[in-house]
């Protein structure tokens, strides 16, 4: 198989910076271009109290985006590697988090997504959830895990 366009979705995780890595790995092995992925979920703002100014946490968050996708971008200049970042919204209406990143990489269309696991085991995993484990479930193209080596 060969990948001509792959994306990873980051976050401020271990396992983020883990999976941009392995990405930046996976697009020089295949000479392809690589597509980063941030994504401000709107939607932890559902049960926000009514007297919090909703504007001003937004654009904070949008912001945080913002840092993150600079951070990863300072780690691509020195890659060498062809590349693009985007930051992508998720609307109340618009699903889950997983489904959002499917979505962008089906719109691309991207080969292979990339995304880091936190590895979460017994209650943890249970309540919280994985947005990893969806992504597998729902995607419709190659994923890789990467998950933090703990030692």
């Amino acid at each position: 198989m060969e990948y001509k366009n792959v994306m990873v979705a980051i976050d401020e995780s271990d396992s983020s910076n883990l999976a941009l890595k392995e990405a930046i790995r996976l697009t020089k092995e295949f000479n392809a271009k690589l597509h980063v992925l941030y994504i401000v979920d709107e939607t932890i703002f559902n049960k926000v109290d009514e007297y919090v100014e909703f504007d001003l946490l937004w654009s904070a968050h949008r912001e945080f985006g913002e840092k993150i996708l600079n951070k990863a971008q300072q780690v691509l200049n020195t890659s060498e590697v062809d590349f693009t970042t985007k930051l992508s919204e998720l609307k109340p209406n618009e699903g889950r988090l997983a489904e959002k990143i499917v979505s962008e990489a089906n719109s691309l269309p991207a080969d292979i997504l990339v995304v880091g696991t936190h590895g979460r085991k017994g209650f943890s995993r249970l309540f919280l959830g994985s947005v990893a484990e969806n992504v597998i479930r729902i995607a419709n193209l190659p994923v890789l895990l990467v998950r933090e080596l703990k030692l």
